[in-house]
């Protein structure tokens, strides 16, 4: 809900008053933001196509190949944009701070883990999706071993809420995993979404700061979406999006042979998982 909406109503109460309540400065609700330009929205979607050949180059680098582009462009701006896209370098990085208070951080818990068959695992993560008129984040769920995609969900904001509802609806299928693993993001961290992950009876794991490696069948996943699809399509906002991504889903868990599963699509190993070798005793499968 925006703040004019919460603020206006309230007609006893004069507005530096209303503004104090709520915890903004007038200027703040008078504050109408700016979309990105359309150079910006050039350079952050040639931003995610390097980081995505490139994950382990950080600001200056990709400032360095965006000048080697003849593109105009200081660090500070890269810097800023890939802020915005939630896109960080991927490499080892320093303990130097602490959680703050209510962050919650788990261990990984794939180390040495024989995944053997579907529903041992799902992992999720959050990806920047460009389009020719904006930008818009995208969740999936997928099952570890199988790598069928069990629900996504694009949101226009980093926020919590479109991982939830991308977690419900993959339970909403009637099956459960053992273990739930994702990256150190805030929208993974965040109460409401542990809270979702742990009444159903599943162990929270994270990656390490910064080791794609950890989850890095869903970081595959991403680069097939991008190039195979967003990249393609280019599309012009969240509907056409909603409904190109529907489809690109659909096909890749039903229709697209996957190598590293003998060439079987994931729906075939997901729902048939006898037939490729899983093992669920071992695992007490549910």
């Amino acid at each position: 809900m925006a703040r004019k909406e919460l603020i206006e109503p309230c007609a006893e109460l004069s507005l530096r008053r209303q503004c104090e309540l709520v915890g903004i400065a007038r200027s703040g609700f008078y504050y109408e933001p700016l979309p990105e330009t359309a150079e910006n929205l050039a350079l952050m979607r040639r931003l995610d196509e390097l980081h995505l050949a490139r994950p382990v180059y950080g600001s200056r680098r990709l400032r360095a190949l965006l000048q080697r582009e003849g593109l105009a462009v200081n660090r500070k701006r890269v810097v800023r944009l890939l802020r915005l896209m939630g896109v960080e370098a991927v490499y080892p990085k320093r303990s130097l701070s602490q959680p703050g208070a209510g962050h919650r951080i788990y261990p990984y818990l794939l180390e040495g883990l024989d995944i053997s068959g579907p529903d041992q695992v799902w992992c999720s993560d959050i990806t920047y999706v460009p389009m020719a008129c904006g930008f818009m984040y995208l969740v999936a769920v997928m099952d570890w071993w199988s790598r069928y995609v069990l629900a996504w969900e694009l949101s226009n904001s980093l926020d919590s809420e479109f991982c939830i509802r991308a977690w419900t609806r993959a339970l909403g299928s009637g099956r459960c995993p053992l273990i739930s693993n994702t990256d150190q993001g805030c929208q993974f961290t965040s109460e409401a979404y542990l809270e979702a992950v742990e009444s159903a009876g599943v162990d929270v794991s994270m990656d390490g700061r910064g080791r794609w490696i950890d989850n890095r069948f869903i970081e595959r996943l991403w680069r097939s979406v991008k190039q195979e699809d967003i990249y393609v399509q280019d599309y012009a906002d969240g509907l056409s999006a909603q409904r190109g991504l529907g489809r690109w889903f659909g096909e890749y868990n039903t229709e697209r042979p996957h190598q590293a599963l003998g060439y079987a699509t994931p729906g075939e190993v997901y729902h048939a998982p006898e037939s490729y070798g899983a093992k669920p005793a071992a695992w007490g499968w549910r």
